[in-house]
């Protein structure tokens, strides 16, 4: 079977973030806060999950991918936590076709919801895997576009991301992606600066 430009990484991160959901106790796994408004760490995997297995709903809201996310999220909820891992271990080895392609894309949604399950419980990666964490920082532009092209972006070290003459922001591309995505409790492990410099 062919395989698909970053689908290998996109299955190590779900393998991981089923570990994550896994470890958390059960009053964790239904009530803790995320960064994500309103959802649960169950909340937050029952949506990536139901990216794959759920496309129906996503047809029949017509477009409008916050209704979709709510049903499928409102569905989840019925189900225990033993049944929803349970569908997340498929789902983490086996991603649907019309996921395939678009791995790469997918990672970056992916590992931007395993860091707001994380961080909502006070945690951060160990480590973040170079591919997710390359892929966190896509999803942040993508998500935060207005805010991105008010700063210019240096990840882990690297040239900055930006135009120039706007105010520089240094931090690891995990911590990047977040905070472009409006995740603004993040913006304490990054370090700003008021204008950008020539050589940064």
């Amino acid at each position: 079977m062919v395989s698909f430009p970053g689908e290998s990484a996109l299955r190590a991160e779900r393998a991981a973030f089923v570990d994550t959901l896994s470890g958390l106790t059960d009053a964790e796994f239904d009530s803790a806060p995320t960064l994500c408004d309103a959802w649960t760490p169950r909340d937050v995997l029952a949506h990536v999950v139901g990216i794959d297995d759920s496309v129906g709903t996503y047809v029949r809201s017509a477009g409008r991918v916050g209704t979709a996310n709510a049903r499928i999220v409102a569905a989840a909820r019925r189900s225990s936590r033993a049944e929803l891992l349970d569908r997340a271990r498929r789902w983490a080895v086996t991603p649907a076709a019309h996921v395939r392609p678009v791995a790469t894309f997918l990672l970056g949604d992916l590992g931007v919801h395993h860091s707001d399950v994380l961080r909502g419980l006070g945690h951060k990666h160990l480590e973040v895997p170079p591919a997710t964490a390359s892929a966190v920082l896509r999803e942040g532009f993508v998500l935060g576009a207005a805010r991105a092209l008010r700063y210019r972006v240096v990840p882990d070290g690297r040239r900055p991301i930006g135009l120039p003459g706007r105010p520089i922001v240094r931090g690891t591309s995990e911590a990047l992606g977040m905070w472009l995505s409006g995740r603004d409790s993040v913006a304490d492990e990054l370090q700003f600066g008021r204008h950008s410099e020539s050589r940064a």
